[in-house]
């Protein structure tokens, strides 16, 4: 067994460990980063990235079909589900120098390729090493989370996991699931060419704001979509090319292929934290706002910390913990101004409070601003018209903001840099966009918050009709 003594052990290369490793390490820490599976984690090779990638091959099919309205005859595409698997691989592996081992120990850091285990509070176990460090980082994600419905076990199924090995293009695919994993995989398979079809137990997209929500799934149903809500399922059963899904309440759905999507849980099962004094919850590893764990010397970040379970939150979390693992100083993580979007055409996004929520917490001083995508003239121009944005103010500053519609995702970065600095309504406005793109909604809707301000209020006009009768 070999010892190594360090100044700070990544448990976990995925989007948050990679950030640890090589912020620290080229800060002048002795670094060791262990990781027993794929480099990248599931970012890079199970989900955001793979995921795109087939929603953009969905997205060029979709465009042949579609392009009447441009002037340009539709077509029918020949859409090649292997083809676009090889398109997704590609980008994988285009991204995964990136992440790399090489480019890591290039970076200083010790690479080890084996799952840790803790031993004592400050020694964890790696294959043939045992690594003592002055801190620790857990970044070790989240996995797929395959909930114990009767006869699952039974029939072959896919997650996110293994989704993108799939080769030949399922006739009828299942989806269990009706939020951001499961509704994106479903728009890009039925684009491909499969049947789909959507099994949510409670009500799909539920933790979005139901307005935006409702305007995604009337798409993807005109799509052809199909999504059953308030259908949990209770039984699982068939075999492969032959799949049925029965719901609590009698309705049967059948297919040939079955996606789990339900969630995902943490990965702590391995760790052997106990030995460590590190607490856990249900939802992950207990802690506190700088995300160190019950043992001082342990932070956690990323999905595994049982918050927000986001590629760009687990980046966060790095540039948190950095200033307090490297320099000893006071940094907390914070959650207000951390978006989220979903990938569907169109897409959703959120960041801050929802409508609900603002309503719940701010009570009469809540003031709701909001500009369609219809009076968008870009959005016009491209066929993109359906969508709206919407902010929630509170004395002038945005406490959240909604989007729904093209390019949703991009549109939201704005209002992260404003909640995270915790700008002005004014500050927005003003703000020039360069006409005509659809980044225009975010004035635009500032400009409504204001509009009732200005126009139609006695006061404004009085002092309008002062200065244009006294003031020379």
């Amino acid at each position: 067994m070999q010892r190594i003594k360090c100044d700070l052990l990544v448990i976990g290369a995925g989007s948050g460990g990679l950030s640890v490793a090589a912020g620290a390490s080229q800060m002048g820490a002795d670094v060791v980063l262990l990781e027993g599976h794929k480099m990248g984690g599931d970012c890079l090779n199970y989900g955001c990235v793979p995921s795109k990638a087939l929603l953009a091959s969905a997205k060029a099919a979709y465009g042949a079909a579609h392009s009447a309205a441009f002037g340009v005859a539709d077509q029918v595409p020949q859409a090649d589900y292997a083809a676009a698997k090889d398109h997704v691989q590609d980008v994988i592996d285009t991204i995964a120098p990136v992440d790399s081992q090489e480019r890591f120990e290039g970076f200083g850091v010790r690479v080890i390729r084996a799952l840790g285990r803790f031993i004592s509070p400050r020694e964890v176990e790696a294959g043939d090493h045992v690594i003592t460090a002055r801190r620790i980082v857990i970044a070790t994600g989240s996995s797929p989370l395959v909930p114990p419905i009767p006869g699952l076990d039974q029939v072959p199924y896919e997650t996110n996991e293994t989704l993108f090995d799939l080769r030949e293009r399922p006739d009828h695919l299942l989806i269990i699931g009706g939020g951001p994993i499961g509704l994106e995989m479903a728009q890009a398979h039925v684009r491909l060419g499969s049947k789909v079809t959507v099994i949510e137990g409670d009500t799909a997209l539920a933790k979005d704001d139901p307005e935006a929500a409702t305007l995604v799934l009337d798409h993807l149903r005109a799509e052809g979509v199909e999504i059953a809500e308030q259908a949990l399922a209770s039984e699982i059963r068939g075999a492969a090319g032959a799949i049925e899904v029965e719901a609590k309440d009698g309705r049967i759905f059948k297919g040939t292929h079955l996606l789990v999507a339900v969630g995902r849980k943490t990965n702590t099962e391995r760790l052997n934290l106990d030995v460590a004094g590190i607490e856990t919850t249900r939802s992950g590893i207990k802690v506190d706002d700088s995300l160190r764990t019950t043992n001082r010397r342990v932070y956690a970040i990323g999905d595994v910390a049982g918050g927000l379970q986001f590629t760009h939150v687990a980046g966060y979390h790095a540039g948190v913990i950095i200033r307090s693992v490297l320099f000893g100083l006071p940094s907390k993580a914070k959650t207000a101004h951390i978006p989220w979007a979903t990938y569907t055409d169109p897409e959703l996004a959120q960041v801050g409070l929802t409508e609900a929520e603002a309503r719940k917490k701010h009570g009469s001083q809540l003031e709701i601003a909001r500009f369609d995508f219809s009076h968008n003239d870009r959005a016009l121009a491209e066929r993109k018209a359906k969508g709206f944005i919407k902010a929630m103010v509170v004395k002038g500053r945005p406490v959240g903001v909604t989007i729904v519609g093209h390019q949703a995702g991009e549109l939201i970065n704005l209002w992260s840099l404003v909640l995270a600095n915790n700008m002005k309504m004014s500050q927005v406005a003003a703000m020039v966009s360069p006409y005509p793109t659809i980044g225009e909604v975010n004035k635009r809707v500032a400009g409504a918050y204001f509009s009732p301000r200005l126009f139609d209020n006695p006061k404004v006009e009085r002092v309008v009709r002062f200065v244009q009768r006294w003031i020379p």
